[in-house]
């Protein structure tokens, strides 16, 4: 017993030896025991592990980002405070560097906030649909200039001898506003653009939504970028709501994956006013936060009742 071999131990040290033979302190005696090795614990069963292997393998960040937001250590999504007049742009050098590596999140338009990503980056226009949960919906782009127009797309009709509007010349006057215009897709656009995963590849090319915002931090993010912004507007999830407080979106959206926030303040839920201009008149799908001008048509009006458009008289 052990108890046994510690008192006997005791014994040992405090009596004299005999035939000069050394005594053994309490703690040599307790060590030379030759006690039962313990058995170790079984591992715990991984049953999951290759599943979460696989999920980490093909999208870090989004358990990289499951926890609260901390922001330390460059562990966490970033979250910058801006003046919304965007008199403090030097606080947008990490986002814009984000953006530039891959990055995917939210920023402020005139209108509502947007998730945003590189339009060059094929993997962040993924990662944005994942996030977003909008597997079959075309993204529009933000744009930095009419350049960026006609690069992405056909452009706007400028006139000709025909008889052709130029269009371009009144629009004009509305960008930068709070005005989406959906035009058709040039071959410089990416497929991302209109469908996801794999179905990108075998897509065609069809129309694409185009802004130039009002708004002086979505406008010096642009205007530090080599190319637009893919977006979608910010809503609540599994509900057909924009959410306006930027706290609320981080919250909400970094368990998904979001890498960084940029708050400039709190925004009405106005989205932009929608204007497809594909067919024979600018005909209006929704109107938003930009009014209705005498040269567009509403859905479901006759265009035929316009006699002749204002913009005619500009060709």
């Amino acid at each position: 017993m052990l108890s046994d071999a510690i008192a006997g131990g005791c014994a040992t040290s405090a009596a004299p030896t005999a035939a000069g033979a050394p005594s053994l302190s309490f703690r040599r005696s307790v060590s030379s025991l030759h006690l039962p090795t313990r058995l170790p614990s079984p591992p715990p069963l991984r049953q999951h592990l290759p599943v979460r292997a696989l999920a980490l393998k093909r999208n870090p960040k989004r358990l990289k980002y499951s926890a609260p937001r901390f922001f330390k250590d460059g562990e966490r999504m970033v979250y910058v405070e801006m003046d919304p007049s965007g008199s403090d742009g030097w606080k947008l050098e990490p986002i814009i560097k984000l953006i530039k590596e891959g990055g995917v999140g939210v920023i402020p338009t005139d209108t509502v906030y947007a998730v945003v990503c590189d339009l060059k980056s094929h993997s962040s226009i993924e990662r944005l649909r994942r996030i977003k949960e909008e597997d079959s919906k075309p993204l529009s782009i933000l744009c930095r200039s009419f350049q960026d127009i006609d690069t992405y797309t056909m452009g706007f009709p400028r006139g000709n001898a025909h008889g052709q509007p130029n269009i371009f010349r009144a629009v004009k006057h509305c960008l930068p506003g709070p005005y989406t215009f959906i035009l058709p897709a040039s071959k410089q656009l990416p497929k991302q653009c209109i469908k996801p995963g794999m179905a990108a590849k075998y897509a065609s090319r069809k129309h694409v939504g185009v802004r130039i915002p009002d708004d002086s931090i979505c406008q010096a993010i642009l205007q530090n970028l080599d190319a637009p912004l893919v977006c979608t507007s910010v809503k609540w999830p599994e509900k057909d709501q924009w959410m306006v407080d930027p706290v609320i979106i981080a919250d909400t959206y970094e368990p998904e994956g979001l890498d960084f926030v940029v708050d400039g303040g709190m925004r009405v839920a106005d989205p932009s006013t929608v204007v497809d201009m594909t067919g024979a008149c600018p005909k209006v799908i929704r109107q938003g936060k930009g009014p209705r001008l005498d040269w567009m048509v509403v859905e479901g009006e006759d265009p035929a009742a316009q006699e002749e458009l204002p913009f005619l008289q500009a060709a």
